[in-house]
């Protein structure tokens, strides 16, 4: 959750997320310091005070996205520009199969400030923006029940594919054990690879000036999503970082 002002939100929130299995709730820059332990959040909690004490603060979007994988904008507002769009069935579906290609994958699914949402700056940091499909001429949800959709559309992903995958060890054939296994594949990078990257790229096209540092305009943030959209392994990102070191290296020897 970014920027939650009401600590009864918060608390309705962790309750929202228990119920559906899941525990792990991220806060940035809440209005209030120590939000989890105002007693109207534990009060909304009701039952899922372990979810609220156990939630992390952090003092900027860029760090509670340390560790992902893969995350979705939870937003209600059409955007100009920005990552692809996908309602929330799609998104659950996505990372269901994200989370089952390697254990070491995390998925976040960010919510906006009660009263505007998710900015496009804060957008940008993520793979997806996924929407709940309501009614066009009403679509107004308070900050739990949006997490308490996500939260089942989550859950129902994940059990269908538990079902899923314990009907095919049932019906699996004696030597199906005996196909080749996959290749391995160069694991994603974690946000914090990128936001590093996106550093190091800003740094570099600034060096040669291609953007001025003064007037970036939409340069950077449409270069986010695209990198963001590429889905960069980190191999990708140590060989990208690898060529602004030479841009730099070339720019300042000039």
């Amino acid at each position: 959750m970014t920027n939650p002002s009401h600590p009864g939100n918060v608390g309705a929130a962790a309750r929202a997320m228990k119920t559906m299995g899941f525990e792990r709730l991220r806060l940035v820059k809440p209005r209030f310091e120590q939000m989890m332990q105002h007693e109207e959040a534990i009060a909304f909690a009701s039952g899922a005070q372990d979810v609220l004490a156990n939630s992390l603060e952090f003092a900027s979007f860029e760090e509670a996205l340390q560790g992902t994988t893969l995350s979705f904008a939870l937003t209600a507002r059409p955007r100009d520009i920005g990552p692809n769009c996908l309602h929330l069935r799609a998104a659950a579906q996505l990372a269901k199969n994200h989370l089952a290609a390697d254990s070491v994958h995390h998925v976040a699914v960010v919510f906006g400030t009660e009263r505007s949402g998710l900015s496009n700056e804060q957008i940008s940091h993520c793979h997806y923006i996924c929407y709940i499909p309501a009614n066009p001429n009403y679509s107004s949800l308070n900050i739990a029940q949006a997490m308490q959709l996500t939260a089942w559309e989550l859950r129902y992903a994940l059990l269908e594919a538990k079902d899923s995958d314990e009907a095919s060890a049932i019906h699996a054939e004696p030597n199906s054990a005996a196909h080749f296994p996959a290749p391995a594949q160069d694991p994603l990078a974690p946000q914090e690879k990128v936001e590093a990257l996106m550093a190091h790229w800003q740094e570099a096209l600034e060096a040669i000036e291609f953007i001025d540092p003064e007037r970036p305009k939409q340069t950077m943030l449409k270069m986010r999503y695209w990198l963001m959209r590429s889905r960069l392994t980190q191999n990708e990102c140590d060989m990208l970082r690898g060529v602004c070191t030479q841009i730099l290296k070339h720019a300042n020897s000039a």
